[in-house]
């Protein structure tokens, strides 16, 4: 059974990662991503929206399973790559694709989020506990990698990248939308409504010349996220660091209460 749902309507491919509670983006969620993707385009999909849960997008890696694999180098490999497999997909996916952000995206989430056209953001209904996005890897003890880096700096300029991606920074729904990492911000309601009616607007305009232009505006997301950019190897081996699996230990501990 797929980990991410899908319906279609008027030329639109709405896919909605299901991986109760928080969509941690284990092997197979990335892999049915890939799969609902490919699918989509292939069966004619003009757009599509990429959604998540209430409350949280999704979580991004599934840390407690990472660390289940222990010193498997082989396996840790293959988990980080069916991610950035993933990612990958959405950035050279030949269709526009609109995240439909429901609540918090931290790290993986926040990827992903980056890795489409355009990024629709639930305003939490409680001021005091607002949505967050960012890319938090440095406070669990991960390097960001040159890729990743490159996809924050495209949204929000060189300096503010650096300031957010060192300080591994998760930006609050209301600042996310002024310094350009979400471009709206809309009721939780409406999120995905808004998305689709920003794509309905999009494909309006000559498909041929329209993707012709966006793949050209966005060659430098899909080269940032070629593994020559990613360098997993040299990734995982800062993964066994001592100081970067106690952080971990620690969040995984922290989630657990």
């Amino acid at each position: 059974m797929s980990l991410v749902e899908t319906h279609s309507a008027d030329g639109i491919v709405e896919l909605r990662l299901a991986r109760a509670p928080v969509n941690a983006l284990n092997p197979q969620l990335c892999n049915d991503l890939v799969e609902a993707l490919a699918k989509a385009v292939d069966d004619g999909a003009q757009g599509i929206v990429l959604g998540g849960g209430a409350k949280v997008f999704s979580a991004g890696l599934d840390v407690p399973h990472l660390l289940s694999l222990g010193d498997d180098r082989d396996a840790l490999m293959a988990a980080w790559e069916t991610f950035f497999l993933a990612a990958r997909a959405l950035a050279e996916c030949p269709v526009p694709v609109v995240a439909a952000i429901g609540g918090h995206a931290p790290a993986g989430g926040c990827v992903l989020a980056l890795c489409c056209d355009y990024r629709v953001m639930a305003r939490s209904e409680d001021p005091t506990k607002p949505f967050r996005i960012g890319l938090n890897e440095t406070q669990v003890g991960l390097v960001v990698p040159v890729g990743i880096l490159k996809l924050m700096q495209r949204v929000v300029g060189t300096h503010r990248a650096e300031r957010l991606v060192v300080a591994g920074d998760m930006v609050e729904a209301e600042r996310a939308e002024r310094i350009g990492l979400v471009d709206e911000l809309v009721p939780l309601d409406q999120v995905n409504a808004r998305a689709r009616e920003w794509l309905a607007q999009l494909l309006k305009l000559p498909q041929p010349v329209m993707r012709q232009t966006r793949a050209i505006a966005r060659a430098d997301l899909v080269a940032a996220m070629q593994p020559e950019q990613i360098q997993l190897p040299k990734f995982i081996a800062a993964w066994s660091d001592p100081s970067t699996q106690a952080a971990l230990k620690a969040l995984v501990a922290k989630l657990g209460k």
